[in-house]
């Protein structure tokens, strides 16, 4: 009973947000806490910066540089052979869950990188990618790394076609009431349906030294979006989500993050989220499979070189203020590392499977065979380049490890020639 009545609570909660108008929620808009469906809004370069709370989402600043002029500088003098006609008139259904470790979709869209290549793409957020697929209604999609082997392995006819996400950029928020781990026992959360065989909690409470057994709390399930806003309205008192929900926190003064997800473990790297392709869809149109990959990694590109810009799309496809966006590009790709990628690495794969079977979770999946759910000849054709030497040459000399929020912004705002 006292969970339902939080839940029309927070419901209530809501509502009244999106009447208020607060930053991050747009009452003209259905979507909660992101980009849940693609929209006719047009590319912009941004305009005036409305103060926080403000009923407009926030903007930034404006560009003389135009998204055609970035774009034509990240494909360079490539030569690509023509797509076949076919190809030409095929749409590409893409999907992505509402998370930031997702975002080259909607910036491969919004920047004009899938324009440019000749490719026609519809792009769905937060669209449930391997039942779409299931149902023949999704070709390619960025999706967690055990629930792809899951859907395989229930018959999804789906395999894993390039790197996305080696880890990270997933936290456990705390209301600024919380002040040590300690305190969170008792208390209201909201994890996952299952903290028990979830491995970011088993890991965060072995570390944080409080107890594991979720009975110890009041745990509650609903959307990231849904967790920040019952927190702000003192409905939760802490909540596990991806960014931009932390760094939401952080910038409206709501909570602080107690711990983040760190797959650089003891026993070998692990990793997150994948690109998935629709085996029919790969067989069928090969050409468009390995330019739709190449895209893939020029979205990434994007994103390295164009942050700031990158979070304008970000924050308007998420419904964040723009600020939020920017703190969430600098976590991915240089406060944690280069963790947004496109090469995979098979090892990372492989020793998030065995920590899996480390702590006797997800035997469903933990003995999976990865390389049979993995075929990289789609993406090694597509002419992509080399991630470390594109880091290392175009992106360590601009935006290196280290660098602060502000060294970042800053730098940020001068590559993309800003004014605010």
């Amino acid at each position: 009973m006292l969970k339902r009545m939080l839940c029309i609570l927070i419901a209530l909660t809501m509502v009244t947000a999106a009447i208020a108008g607060c930053a991050g929620d747009n009452a003209a808009n259905n979507q909660q806490g992101g980009s849940q469906q693609e929209t006719n809004q047009q590319p912009t370069d941004g305009g005036g910066v409305p103060e926080p709370g403000s009923p407009a989402a926030e903007t930034g600043g404006s560009s003389i540089i135009r998204d055609s002029d970035r774009v034509a500088g990240i494909i360079g003098n490539r030569t690509l052979a023509p797509l076949s006609a076919a190809s030409q008139n095929r749409v590409v259904n893409l999907g992505y869950y509402n998370c930031d470790h997702m975002t080259a979709a909607p910036i491969g869209k919004d920047s004009g990188i899938y324009e440019a290549l000749g490719l026609t793409v519809n792009v769905t957020g937060n669209g449930r990618v391997p039942e779409a697929m299931s149902a023949g209604h999704m070709d390619m999609g960025y999706v967690n790394h055990d629930l792809t082997i899951s859907a395989r392995l229930g018959g999804t006819p789906l395999f894993i076609a390039g790197e996305n996400h080696s880890g990270g950029s997933i936290y456990l928020v705390a209301s600024n009431d919380i002040r040590t781990p300690q305190d969170l026992v008792g208390k209201r959360i909201a994890i996952v349906g299952n903290p028990m065989e979830h491995l970011n909690w088993l890991e965060w409470t072995a570390q944080l030294g409080i107890p594991t057994d979720i009975n110890e709390y009041e745990n509650f399930v609903m959307s990231d979006a849904e967790k920040y806003w019952a927190l702000k309205a003192g409905r939760l008192d802490a909540f596990h989500a991806c960014d931009p929900w932390a760094s939401m926190a952080e910038y409206e003064g709501t909570g602080w993050v107690m711990i983040g997800q760190n797959t650089d473990r003891p026993g070998g790297h692990g990793t997150c989220c994948k690109v998935v392709m629709h085996t029919d869809f790969a067989a069928e149109f090969p050409d468009l499979a390995e330019r739709m990959l190449l895209a893939h990694t020029l979205s990434i590109q994007f994103m390295y070189l164009h942050p700031y810009r990158a979070a304008q799309i970000f924050s308007r496809n998420f419904q964040i203020p723009f600020e939020v966006g920017l703190m969430t590009m600098y976590k991915k790709l240089v406060a944690e590392g280069r963790t947004i990628r496109w090469d995979l690495n098979m090892e990372y794969y492989q020793n998030q499977i065995n920590t899996f079977r480390e702590y006797g979770i997800r035997n469903d999946i933990n003995t999976a065979n990865i390389a049979d759910f993995v075929d990289l000849t789609y993406f090694n054709n597509s002419g992509a380049d080399d991630f470390m030497t594109f880091i290392r040459e175009q992106v360590d000399p601009i935006f290196p490890i280290g660098m602060s929020y502000e060294e970042f912004r800053a730098k940020a705002v001068e590559v993309d020639g800003i004014n605010e």
